[in-house]
């Protein structure tokens, strides 16, 4: 599968293809794949897909991959208010390891995920995303912020014909614009799992994620060489082409039996993860505390986001002190294995995040 964005990103320092990349079109998935059991009976609403990730990789022939920082106009980031400008680092891939010309001194061993795994939505949960969704980008928006900054990133994606991946719909006719007009983007993720970016589900994993429609509808993509907690730069992981194989298993029944709702609806359920045995081992770490007030001293009420924040900026201004422009720190930070925790959320008004780094991937 190619990487999330199509093949826009090309291997070269220039970080012009990131400064206008048009964000309206991801991600670029593998499905939806019908799932069946050994008696060729498809899944069914209610039912529990557990999907092992068995191998995954960089495509053949195509082992790079790269990690950026959006324009403030065109996305963004977690530190839009500190990295306003596009900038972009090339990996290379030696076995398990990356390096970057763009971020010397620095090599690591990489957790190869997907960034997207998840079933389809049941007409009835794609209304409810799409109105909860809708009825947030209308409300005040001088209301809602993300670490005191706002301006630059919308609150949601809607659906929209402009732009759609719908596999074999012939473009522009009234089918393709009515599908358009309702099927939720695949920015964030869902209940039906989707892109949660979560760094440890490689090889040996299995996500158990739920049924909502005949067959399940399965898709995947968004291959990611490498990632960090969070994925603070938003184009933050190693996005690379890649290949997945993976093993299903349907669970009869399973949401009930396994699944709580927290909602008003017994749709208003999450998956659950098993993390594989095969991970990077670090011995030596180095970590950095952030609490809930920002960086002009305002206190935040046991804000874990302005928590991560402050940790994700010590650490800059840390490791800018080696060599390395804040820039080159904020890129690795996104891409490496490192560690972010919420440690305390109930002290009040401090909230407490951290980020551990393994110094192992330093030559200094």
């Amino acid at each position: 599968m190619v990487d999330c964005t199509g093949g826009r990103v090309s291997d070269d320092s220039s970080a012009d293809d990131i400064k206008f990349l048009d964000l309206t079109m991801t991600h670029y998935l593998s499905g939806p794949l019908r799932i069946v059991d050994a008696e060729g009976i498809p899944a069914s609403p209610g039912d529990l897909l557990a999907v092992e990730i068995c191998n995954l990789g960089p495509l053949p022939g195509d082992e790079w991959g790269y990690t950026a920082i959006f324009e403030r106009e065109n996305g963004g980031g977690f530190l839009t208010d500190h990295f306003p400008s596009a900038r972009k680092a090339i990996w290379y891939f030696e076995g398990i390891y990356a390096y970057s010309p763009q971020i010397p001194g620095v090599r690591f061993p990489g957790l190869t995920h997907p960034g997207v795994v998840g079933t389809a939505p049941s007409a009835e949960l794609l209304n409810i995303w799409n109105e909860r969704e809708k009825l947030l980008t209308e409300t005040n928006h001088a209301s809602l912020n993300l670490c005191e900054v706002l301006h630059q990133r919308p609150l949601a994606n809607l659906p929209t014909p402009d732009n759609c991946l719908l596999g074999k719909i012939e473009e522009r006719t009234a089918e393709w614009h009515r599908i358009g007009n309702e099927a939720a983007r695949t920015i964030p993720g869902r209940e039906n799992g989707g892109n949660c970016d979560i760094k440890n589900l490689s090889r040996g994993s299995k996500v158990y994620l739920p049924v909502f429609v005949d067959g399940a509808n399965l898709s995947t993509g968004d291959m990611h060489f490498s990632q960090g907690d969070g994925e603070v730069s938003f184009c933050g992981a190693i996005e690379m082409s890649g290949f997945l194989e993976l093993k299903c298993e349907i669970i009869r029944g399973g949401m009930k039996e396994y699944l709580t709702p927290v909602g008003p609806s017994p749709l208003h359920v999450n998956p659950i993860f098993e993390i594989g045995p095969v991970e990077p081992s670090f011995s030596d770490w180095l970590v950095f505390e952030g609490i809930s007030v920002d960086e002009s001293g305002k206190q935040h009420f046991l804000d874990a986001s302005v928590a991560y924040k402050r940790a994700v900026l010590n650490a800059i201004e840390y490791l800018s002190r080696f060599g390395y422009s804040k820039e080159q720190v904020y890129l690795l930070l996104s891409c490496c294995p490192c560690e972010g925790r919420i440690s305390g959320i109930v002290d009040a008004p401090n909230a407490v995040a951290t980020l551990a780094i393994p110094t192992a991937i330093f030559d200094q």
